[in-house]
């Protein structure tokens, strides 16, 4: 990773901490959409283990472990998941999820064919290269089982934002203090060869509104 790219993920890292921490809870209790589908998608295909990129203060992985999944919840802010397991306790899951301060540009800290399924709302749209989504997206494949169901969404190349702001190379744009890599389909498509690849939903979220695609893609079996 260049030196710039290095530079913006770790101010990103701070913004996120800074965030966190001046509001709590940010997101509201409420699952986002994506969520929702994706515990039925998950239920679908028999999973049990969920692992959560980027789960922040925890509005989704609280969901999965409401809904019977046992969740390991990643995110690089110690703030967002302190508040994941406080408000676990106090839901009755926290015996059901386990939570990892992890940076997805290290490799992923679970074993191989070690999870169900895995679930990113925005996470991949974070300030990370084509290079490193490339990367992440195979250290998913290594830990998910054969059949495994990796749901994710991402802001694409249609959003309003898209363009605006700071631009830092690779689609990645700056606007309002966070950095966001913004996908045309042909990374949707690169990102999943060697899966098969179930949908690319377009759907909207937020007051702008955002325009999203929510993908979902399995590992053969």
């Amino acid at each position: 990773m260049a030196e710039g790219e290095r530079g913006l993920g770790e101010v990103q890292r701070e913004h996120w901490q800074q965030t966190y921490g001046a509001h709590p809870g940010m997101y509201g209790e409420e699952p986002s959409e994506p969520a929702v589908h994706a515990a039925a998608v998950f239920r679908a295909a028999g999973a049990h283990e969920v692992l959560e990129l980027g789960a922040g203060h925890g509005r989704d992985a609280l969901y999965f472990a409401r809904e019977g999944f046992t969740v390991h919840a990643t995110d690089f802010s110690p703030t967002g998941l302190d508040q994941l397991r406080a408000a676990a306790d106090v839901q009755g899951v926290g015996a059901r999820v386990a939570t990892t301060v992890h940076d997805v540009r290290a490799p992923l800290p679970l074993p191989d064919a070690s999870v169900d399924a895995v679930f990113a709302h925005m996470l991949l749209c974070m300030a990370l290269s084509t290079t490193e989504l490339h990367t992440l997206v195979a250290e998913v494949r290594r830990i998910l089982r054969p059949g495994g169901v990796f749901v994710y969404t991402v802001r694409h190349t249609g959003d309003a934002h898209y363009g605006a702001g700071t631009g830092h190379g690779d689609d990645i744009w700056e606007h309002g203090g966070f950095a966001v890599h913004f996908f045309p389909r042909d990374l949707v498509d690169a990102l999943a060869e060697g899966w098969q690849l179930k949908e690319v939903h377009a759907f909207e979220e937020g007051g702008l509104p955002r325009r999203l695609w929510r993908i979902t893609q399995t590992l053969p079996r």
